[in-house]
């Protein structure tokens, strides 16, 4: 039988669900204030035959990494944080 996990409680994955958009909040404004500060340095410090679409690539490359990259860790953060990863029952461990 396995045991259950924190967030089965409503109250718990509440208020876990609501940390972690709260995270992704603060990384897509973190976000957007990386991609205009690299899209600047690009637009000063590179060269004048560059098209459009090298900026539009290069901004959507950043945010996509950056939003990724923050969601992962989040969901990392709501499964440690909340216990639900002591909940998880390993059948190969021989301590059980």
């Amino acid at each position: 039988m396995s045991r259950k996990s924190p967030l089965d409680d409503p109250q718990q994955a509440a208020f876990a669900w609501a940390r972690f958009r709260r995270i992704m909040r603060f990384m897509f404004l973190l976000t957007i204030g990386v991609v205009a500060i690299s899209l600047a340095l690009l637009w000063k410090f590179g060269t004048e035959e560059v098209s459009i679409h090298y900026y539009i690539a290069a901004a959507l490359g950043i945010g996509f990494t950056m939003l990724l990259a923050s969601a992962l860790m989040g969901l990392m953060f709501l499964s440690s944080g909340t216990g639900h990863d002591e909940a998880i029952e390993d059948p190969l461990n021989d301590r059980d």
